[in-house]
């Protein structure tokens, strides 16, 4: 599994994770809409609109109450949720993920949802599904470049079984999470896209997201303006990167306070614009048929926006991806009726305009363009729907870039260029066991010299010395035979060698753990200041016999 073709193994592995995230997302997605389903007057999970005031009001001050009493029990490393989460245990700790960071989201993203606060549920979901592959990864015994892999699994089944889009499931987690496109992660995560969608629609139908007619473009003369709405939602996406990282950065305010302003943002906010309560899959199904007017579409657009905005970077548990959509929706829906107004010709129904303006938001915020076209063609089943879009999600993204100087929403905050190199890409795909060399001799530093001749008749690459203390170093095979050669040719030869006093070149070798990657050699070799690593058994990394050598010009040979 350490190395870089165990597809079959791989395919299998991820097989198994689509099926368990599959199960966990509609779990979550379960204790979210049946007790909505049961309280809310109009007995549906979006009908947050039938609340009278004083619920709009009071509703959402009283979830942030009980989120504030669950993550004031838990240490700040233990409170940490999200993709964005997920992003950073995926890049900085080799894909392990605690399973108590998995409760925290699973019970305070619940929480935050069912009391109306302006949070997606896919984003819990992605959390959710990373960690229980990781975990089950761990209990495996798999090593870390296969955990990586479980995770992408665990994302990608995540999406599919929240959105019911297997095909946009994995292509936002090799986008988003992985950041890069191979075939060893393709196989085994579009298996689980698939299991997890299936799971999905067992549970709940195989009926598109969002129930509308097909969609297209009045006629070419629509491109101008087109290129027009792109710009217009790349300016919204950058206004919500520069927002969330602002807001984030409000380091002197303590949990309970970042929590009860989002609280009391909600609770106002909802009390004069209750469409901006929930998910709101609602309005966006109501933007793409044209049934929302104008000055609504526009007032939805801009609280939902600044409202979600700040509830997520203020620390609220839950998810941007469906916030986001909602947005995009009534934005493009809006610029649609707009363009229609001022139109010589005939347009596209703003309901068209809403769709592409959901998918280029989507793509601005989470710089997730080929997902978010995805997204638009599965959501929808309408295929008129790719060209227009991928001109819009391009001028979107591009917009939002050039503006915000901000590599996306998840990755705020972060140093994306530390591990997207190609060389960390590479390095972190292989484990230690995959290039680790065998043909060594270990051996305390007293030997005779006819226990020298014996060990140079084996012809080993490199002589371990076991210094003792957990301390072991490599001698160069040919260092030891030059002594002997040496000391033949003295009239007073030695009847002892001593590995750690003879001529030559000796480096403290630094032990690693078999799960390891190639990366984590790599950094623990510059860590050392050394020269190679020895690789031990998961039981015991410092005290174990070494089990194989990895030099600095081994990882140096198998990348360049």
């Amino acid at each position: 599994m350490a190395h870089t073709d165990a597809l079959p193994q791989l395919a299998l592995l991820g097989l198994a994770s689509g099926i368990v995230t599959g199960f966990i997302a509609v779990a979550f997605r379960l204790a979210i809409e049946w007790p909505l389903e049961l309280f809310l007057p109009s007995r549906e999970s979006e009908g947050f609109e039938s609340l009278p005031l004083e619920a709009r009001l009071l509703l959402p001050l009283a979830g942030t109450v009980i989120i504030a009493l669950i993550m004031r029990s838990r240490s700040k490393a233990e409170r940490q949720c999200g993709v964005g989460h997920v992003i950073e245990r995926y890049q900085q700790h080799q894909a392990h993920l605690p399973a108590r960071n998995g409760v925290i989201q699973f019970f305070a993203g619940s929480v935050a949802a069912l009391s109306g606060h302006s949070v997606g549920r896919e984003g819990p979901a992605v959390h959710l599904g990373a960690t229980c592959s990781s975990l089950l990864g761990q209990k495996l015994g798999l090593p870390n470049n296969s955990l990586r892999i479980m995770v992408g699994c665990g994302v990608a089944a995540a999406i599919a079984a929240s959105f019911n889009t297997p095909l946009a499931g994995v292509i936002f987690a090799m986008e988003v999470v992985l950041m890069e496109y191979t075939v060893t992660g393709f196989i085994p995560i579009t298996l689980a896209s698939v299991s997890g969608a299936l799971i999905s629609r067992v549970c709940f139908g195989d009926a598109p997201a969002f129930s509308i007619p097909v969609l297209t473009m009045g006629s070419m003369l629509e491109l101008p303006f087109l290129i027009f709405c792109g710009i217009i939602v790349g300016l919204a996406c950058s206004v919500v990167l520069k927002l969330h990282q602002y807001i984030q950065g409000l380091k002197k305010l303590s949990l309970s306070a970042r929590l009860l302003t989002a609280g009391i943002l909600t609770s106002l906010t909802a009390a004069f614009v209750p469409q901006v309560m929930g998910v709101g899959y609602d309005t966006v199904e109501a933007a793409m048929l044209g049934e929302l007017s104008l000055n609504l579409l526009l007032t939805i657009a801009i609280a939902k926006l600044l409202l979600s905005t700040a509830t997520i970077a203020l620390g609220v548990p839950g998810g941007s991806i469906g916030p986001t959509l909602v947005t995009g929706a009534c934005l493009g829906g809006a610029i649609g009726i707009i363009g229609a107004s001022l139109s010589p010709v005939d347009t596209a129904s703003s309901g068209f305009y809403a769709t592409l303006g959901m998918g280029a938001m989507m793509a601005g915020v989470l710089n997730a363009p080929l997902a978010a076209l995805m997204a638009l063609l599965e959501l929808t089943y309408n295929s008129a729907i790719l060209l227009p879009a991928m001109l819009v999600i391009v001028i979107a993204t591009i917009t939002a870039r050039l503006t915000s100087r901000l590599p996306g929403l998840f990755l705020i905050g972060r140093n994306p260029e530390s591990f997207t190199s190609p060389v960390f890409q590479s390095l972190s795909r292989a484990g230690v066991t995959s290039l680790m060399n065998r043909n060594f001799i270990s051996h305390d530093p007293q030997l005779t010299f006819d226990q020298a001749e014996v060990l140079l008749n084996q012809h080993p690459d490199w002589i371990v010395v076991e210094a003792g203390s957990h301390e072991s170093y490599i001698l160069r095979p040919s260092d030891l035979a030059h002594h002997i050669q040496v000391a033949n040719a003295d009239d007073s030869p030695q009847l002892h060698i001593d590995l750690m006093e003879i001529a030559g070149e000796r480096w403290r070798l630094h032990p690693i753990h078999s799960r390891a990657t190639l990366q984590e050699a790599l950094m623990l070799i510059r860590e050392k200041n050394g020269f190679a690593v020895h690789v031990s058994e998961p039981t015991s990394a410092t005290s174990s016999p070494v089990i194989g050598i990895i030099t600095r010009d081994q990882i140096d040979n198998y990348y360049q």
